[in-house]
């Protein structure tokens, strides 16, 4: 009986030590698997803020006169647009640009036979940041009144900005991992496995584009500023383990 139980024993133990073999290999191949999944969310949003600038200029053979000319278009564009409702405290002008401008002259067989001095351009801009979208909008269109008062202003379009970005972005960035993990569970159900912890997360882009606008999305991220109704997404990619 002796003999027969030492082997009985001995088999028992060999096969103890394949199943346990087996266990860890199965829990470390378990352990090494991953879900992979993108999370993403998206929301529509209305700028609170616009930056809008025009520029004018004033060119004589004087500096001082063109200097004097336009310090006076600076107070009659400051009055023309605090009129319309603009505070002071929204408004930015800028320093004075000056340039001296010449006229190349050539002979008749295009050789060149000097230059001209024309006069002096002096250039300014005006800057208006303000929460008041709609009566800066307003402003920008009718701009064009200054010409009565002999202005030549140049009038560019308006740019659009949302002071909540930061918190934009963390709720985002909540909602594209709630949507990740919602992925990578339906995932594991499938594969008759059970989601772990995450093992790795990035960031991925976060874009802002302008609703109803063909812009394309680009890997860089784009940052929209000509739409005020706006569109922001972003993507984040985790990596799950597998239980």
């Amino acid at each position: 009986m002796k003999p027969y139980i030492k082997t009985t024993i001995i088999a028992f133990a060999s096969l103890v030590g394949v199943l346990i073999l087996s266990a860890a290999y199965k829990y470390k191949y378990k352990a090494n698997e991953t879900i992979t999944v993108t999370g993403l969310a998206e929301r529509d949003f209305v700028s609170d803020q616009i930056v809008w600038a025009g520029n004018y200029s004033r060119k004589t053979m004087e500096l001082r006169t063109a200097y004097a000319q336009l310090k006076k278009d600076e107070q009659t564009i400051r009055e023309y647009l605090t009129g319309k409702g603009v505070k002071e405290s929204e408004l930015v002008f800028s320093s004075v640009s000056i340039e001296k401008e010449f006229n190349t002259r050539y002979d008749s067989e295009g050789r060149t036979l000097g230059t001209e001095f024309t006069g002096y351009n002096l250039k300014q801009s005006v800057t208006v940041d303000s929460r008041d979208i709609e009566k800066v909008e307003k402003i920008s269109r009718e701009v064009t009144e200054l010409i009565e008062s002999g202005i030549e202003f140049n009038s560019s379009n308006p740019s659009y900005f949302y002071t909540k970005l930061s918190e934009l972005k963390i709720d985002l960035l909540a909602k594209a991992s709630a949507d990740a993990q919602e992925r990578a569970q339906t995932i594991a159900k499938n594969s008759g496995s059970d989601l772990g912890k995450i093992k790795k997360a990035a960031m991925g882009v976060f874009q802002i584009t302008g609703q109803n606008s063909d812009e394309d999305y680009s890997f860089g991220g784009v940052f929209n500023t000509s739409s005020k109704n706006k569109t922001a997404s972003i993507t984040i990619r985790i990596d799950y383990a597998v239980e």
